[in-house]
């Protein structure tokens, strides 16, 4: 198995995710991207709710 193999394998689940559910993936990763830097994350739970809900409705 090749690493590419691997990586499709890993990344099928969001790929073959409907278009709502590949978005607050996506935002939510980005999220997480933006407060790697910080010693403790505060209030991300609330960001990622924020960011599910808006995707919802």
């Amino acid at each position: 198995m090749t690493a590419d193999t691997r990586i499709q394998d890993v990344q099928e689940p969001i790929t073959k995710a409907p278009d709502e559910v590949r978005k607050i993936i996506e935002r939510v990763l980005q999220l997480e991207k933006d407060k790697l830097y910080l010693r403790t994350p505060r209030g991300i739970n609330d960001d990622i709710l924020k960011i599910i809900k808006e995707v919802v409705q």
